[in-house]
C-alpha cells in the first residue's frame, strides 16, 4: 500500500506560509470551476483574444466570466485532454492522465472486471474496462486501447494504488474541501471511489458523463445496480440533495454552491475552504430555459464564428449566471478579496453534429474556429481551452500569458498560491511524481525572465476509433497521440499518418510540415513514442485488429505501422490483448 505524504507536506507548508511573498498571510479560499465541453471561443473574452472580435459583436454572452478574465490572469495556450474524465483525473492528481490509465470517458454501460464480478488478471486493475468503443462500419486496422474507469482510491482492486488528490493535500493543510456537480471518476457508481473517498464533502453530484438539465433528481439518486454482478449493496452514483426549488440544473448547482459559501462563512469564518465546482454545462443534452432560447433565436449576431445554436448559447448564459452567483455569494460574505478563483474547461467544444445518425448540421453544438476540430480530437480545437486565475490584489489584473501550459499544472499552482510548497511532489520515492509545475512564476513574471516554469513539452494520448469525423478527411477518427515541444506539434495517427504544425504561426493547423521538416518529424515522433513506452501501460495502447483485411479498407491511405517502420521491430504495434475481448466486432 502506498503511504500518502502528508506529515512532511504540513511542515513544509507552515514554513512556506511564513516566508512566501506571493500569497497573503491568510490562506485564500479556493473556488475551482471546471466547465464541461466548453470551447475556447465559447467565452467572450477568449474569443476576442483569439479572433479580435469584440464581445458585443459575438453571439454567446458570458459577461461574468469575461469580467473575471479581464480582472485576472488568463492563459492563451492552456491545454486539457481531449475528453473529460482524463482531464479531471489530471487536475486532481497533477499527473498525465495516460500514466494513471485514464484515456477516455465512458457511459455507465461500459463493462469492467469489477462491475462484471470477474477476477482481475495480473497486470490489470479491477476498474479497467474490458472494452469500449463506438460501433464503426468498415475495416479497422487497430483495436482500441482500454481505459481506467475510477481514480485509484486504495481499494482492493487498485493493487496498492491510492491517488493523492488536491483535496486531500489541502485538507491536511487546514482546508475544508467540498465537491459539487459532475464527478465521472468513480467507476460509474462504484463504492469507494466517490468524492468522499478522495477528500471531499459531497454537496450534490453525479458520477456520470452527462445529465439531463430538467428532472434530474431521480436519476442522480438512483441506487439500483446497472451491473448486478457488482460486489456492492447498491449503486453509489450520486445524490441530488435537498430540493432548492430550481427547475434547471445549472441554476440548482449555483444555488448549492452559494449556500455552501454563505454557510461556511457563518460557521467557520477562520477556516479556508476549497470548493470544486464541476459544471455539467455545456455538455449534452443541449437543453436550456425557454425564455433564454427565445432571446438568442432573435439575436442579430447569430451565426458569428459559425455559432448558430440558440439553445447552446442559452446554456452558456446560464453557466455564466452560475459563476456570477458564486461571485455574489463571495461578495456578500466579505470573502471575495481573499478568494482564488480558477476557471478551466475539461476539453474543447463539440464541433461535430450531435446527431451522428444523420450528421445534421443543425444539431452541431458549437464551433471552435479558427482552431481546428473539437472534443475527442488532439487538434487545437479539442485540447486548447479557456483558463484564468483571479485573486484580487494578489493575481495581476488584465494579463494574458502566451505560453503553453497544461491541466496537470493546476494541482501545484493551487498549492503554491495557498502557501503549500508543491516541490515535494515534483520528485518522490514513495509514490509517482506529478508532471505539473506551478504557474505562479508565469503569473508574476509572464515574460519568462525569472519564471520557475520550465515546461516546454506536452503529451496527449487517445487510443480509440471514434465515430466523430476527422476534419482532415471526414472519416471516423482513428487512435491518435500527440506531442508539443516548443512551437512544434506532432500528431501521430496510429493508422499510419503524421502531421507536423508550427503552432505559433499556424494556430489553425492548416500547414502540414512533415515533408518540409523530416528531421523534426522524426525527432518528435521518437520522443513521443519513448514517452508512451515509458509511461503508458500496454493495455492503454492501440493494438492490431485481428480481423483487419487491407483489401477491404476504403481509406485513401494504407495502414502502416509507423512505430515499426521508424523505430524498429521492438516498437511494433502489438496484437490485441486476450483480455480486451468484449463486444468483438465493434
Amino acid at each position: 500500500m502506498i503511504v500518502k505524504r502528508y506529515t512532511s507536506i504540513c511542515i513544509l507548508s507552515i514554513c512556506t506560509i511564513l516566508l512566501s511573498n506571493i500569497v497573503s498571510a491568510k490562506q485564500p479560499n479556493i473556488v475551482l470551476i471546471l466547465a464541461d465541453d466548453t470551447g475556447y471561443t465559447d467565452l467572450g473574452a477568449f474569443a476576442e483574444q483569439l479572433t479580435g472580435t469584440p464581445v458585443e459583436e459575438q453571439f454567446y454572452e458570458t459577461p461574468a466570466l469575461d469580467q473575471l478574465t479581464k480582472e485576472g490572469t488568463a492563459f492563451s495556450q492552456a491545454y486539457a485532454c481531449p475528453l473529460c474524465s482524463p482531464t479531471r483525473a489530471s487536475i486532481l492528481t497533477g499527473r498525465y492522465a495516460g500514466k494513471i490509465g485514464y484515456t477516455t470517458a465512458t457511459p455507465d454501460m461500459v463493462q469492467t472486471f469489477y462491475n462484471q464480478g470477474m477476477e482481475t488478471p495480473e497486470g490489470y486493475l479491477s476498474q479497467d474496462a474490458l472494452f469500449w468503443g463506438d460501433t464503426i462500419p468498415g475495416e479497422k486496422a487497430l483495436w482500441n486501447g482500454i481505459s481506467l474507469q475510477a481514480l485509484p482510491a486504495g481499494q482492493p482492486g487498485d493493487t496498492g494504488r491510492d491517488a493523492t488528490t488536491l483535496a486531500e493535500v489541502l485538507n491536511e493543510n487546514g482546508y475544508r474541501s467540498a465537491f459539487i456537480g459532475k464527478w465521472h471518476l468513480g467507476g460509474h457508481g462504484s463504492k469507494g471511489y466517490q468524492p468522499a473517498d478522495q477528500g471531499f464533502e459531497e454537496l450534490a453530484y453525479s458520477d456520470a458523463g452527462g445529465s439531463t438539465y430538467f428532472d434530474w433528481q431521480d436519476i442522480w439518486n438512483k441506487s439500483k445496480l446497472r451491473h448486478p454482478k457488482m460486489n456492492q449493496d447498491r449503486l453509489y452514483s450520486g445524490k441530488a440533495g435537498k430540493d432548492t426549488g430550481e427547475e434547471y440544473l445549472t441554476d440548482d448547482l449555483a444555488v448549492r454552491a452559494s449556500q455552501f459559501i454563505r454557510s461556511h462563512s457563518k460557521k467557520n469564518p477562520d477556516q479556508p475552504f476549497f470548493l470544486y465546482f464541476c459544471e455539467f454545462a455545456l455538455h449534452s443534452p443541449i437543453e436550456a430555459k425557454k425564455e433564454d432560447i427565445k432571446y438568442f433565436e432573435a439575436k442579430s449576431t447569430k451565426g458569428w464564428n459559425r455559432h448558430t445554436n440558440a439553445t447552446y448559447a442559452a446554456m452558456a448564459k446560464s453557466m455564466d449566471d452560475s459563476v456570477a452567483a458564486v461571485v455574489d455569494a463571495l461578495k456578500a460574505t466579505g470573502q471575495l478579496e481573499n478568494t482564488l478563483i480558477v476557471f478551466m474547461s475539461d476539453n474543447g467544444g463539440v464541433s461535430w453534429p450531435l446527431n451522428q445518425a444523420t450528421l445534421a448540421d443543425d444539431t452541431r453544438a458549437t464551433s471552435n474556429a479558427p482552431l481546428k476540430g473539437g472534443k475527442a480530437m488532439v487538434y487545437e480545437g479539442g485540447i486548447r481551452v479557456p483558463l484564468f486565475f483571479y485573486w484580487k490584489g494578489e493575481i495581476p489584473s488584465g494579463q494574458w500569458v502566451d505560453r503553453p501550459v497544461d491541466c496537470n499544472d493546476i494541482f501545484p499552482t493551487i498549492l503554491d498560491l495557498a502557501g503549500i510548497d508543491p516541490k515535494p511532489f515534483y520528485s518522490s520515492s514513495d509514490e509517482p511524481a506529478i508532471d505539473g509545475r506551478s504557474l505562479t512564476g508565469l503569473i508574476h513574471d509572464h515574460s519568462g525572465g525569472q519564471s520557475s516554469y520550465d515546461r516546454d513539452t506536452f503529451f496527449w494520448h487517445y487510443p480509440f476509433n471514434v465515430i466523430v469525423r476527422n476534419p482532415i478527411d471526414n472519416r471516423s477518427l482513428t487512435p491518435h497521440s500527440a506531442i508539443r515541444k516548443g512551437k512544434f506539434k506532432l500528431i501521430y495517427d496510429w493508422s499510419g499518418r503524421l502531421f507536423l504544425y508550427d503552432i505559433e504561426k499556424d494556430k489553425s493547423e492548416l500547414n502540414d510540415l512533415v515533408g518540409k521538416r523530416p528531421a523534426m518529424t522524426k525527432k518528435l515522433f521518437t520522443e513521443l513514442n519513448q514517452w508512451l513506452d515509458t509511461n503508458v501501460a500496454d493495455r492503454y495502447l492501440p493494438s492490431l485488429h485481428p480481423d483487419y483485411d487491407p483489401a477491404k479498407d476504403e481509406r485513401d491511405y494504407p495502414f502502416v505501422d509507423l512505430r515499426k517502420k521508424m523505430l524498429g521491430e521492438a516498437h511494433a504495434i502489438q496484437p490485441k490483448s486476450e483480455h480486451n475481448i468484449n463486444n468483438i466486432g465493434r
